[in-house]
């Protein structure tokens, strides 16, 4: 499964990168807004810090504004990707951009009936945002399983992409669902690696090595 950071800060993502499990970025107004940045110049500098694919966002709400957006996004980098709502205006859209050879990764995916109308007007990712559907009573990772199950049914090749991640089950669940990708904040992706036993593990090593006679 690939890991993407869901952020738009550029500080995260050169630490992340250097690590070495970063396989892509998703972005979205909110975090964008967060870095008091120009939109242009951000997703250049973060298509330019990661080689694979970065989601930027289209914010028109009918099918010839996201197109014509989806269009400049799509000129700023070989991998950007462009976020699509998951809209009747919108698949419109993400029909016509991949007619183009424009990816796209749908996004605000609430379903699977939703995803299934994804897959079939092309898209490259669906987005299911499972804590969000956590929230407010339903789970989340159920909607991923049934992704997966109706996407082998028929071959799609769209790809499912787990988003809005609480925490690192999420991670761990997506994994074991199939889904294609994982994206999440920063600091989940950091307690990926963490566990109580590991630090525990590593300070007995250390006290034990200062026994060992120098010589």
């Amino acid at each position: 499964m690939k890991l993407f950071l869901d952020t738009a800060d550029t500080a995260q993502i050169r630490e992340a990168v250097r690590w070495g499990i970063v396989d892509g970025v998703t972005t979205n107004p909110t975090h964008v807004s967060k870095t008091g940045r120009p939109a242009l110049e951000l997703y250049k500098e973060i298509c330019r810090l990661v080689k694979g694919p970065v989601s930027l966002e289209a914010v028109g709400l009918t099918a010839d504004e996201i197109v014509e957006e989806g269009r400049r996004l799509a000129a700023i980098a070989d991998n950007a990707v462009v976020k699509v709502p998951i809209m009747r205006e919108g698949l419109v859209a993400v029909q016509r951009l991949t007619a183009e050879g424009i990816k796209t990764n749908v996004t605000v995916l609430f379903s699977p009936l939703q995803a299934l109308l994804a897959a079939k007007c092309g898209a490259t990712y669906v987005s299911p945002f499972v804590g969000r559907l956590d929230a407010v009573g339903h789970m989340g990772m159920d909607v991923v399983r049934q992704i997966k199950t109706i996407y082998s049914n028929y071959g799609f090749t769209t790809q499912i992409l787990v988003a809005a991640v609480r925490h690192p089950t999420h991670v761990l669940e997506a994994a074991l669902a199939g889904a294609d990708v994982c994206t999440m904040f920063f600091d989940v992706m950091k307690q990926l690696f963490e566990h109580p036993l590991t630090d525990a593990g590593i300070q007995m090593f250390l006290e034990d090595w200062k026994k060992v006679p120098k010589a």
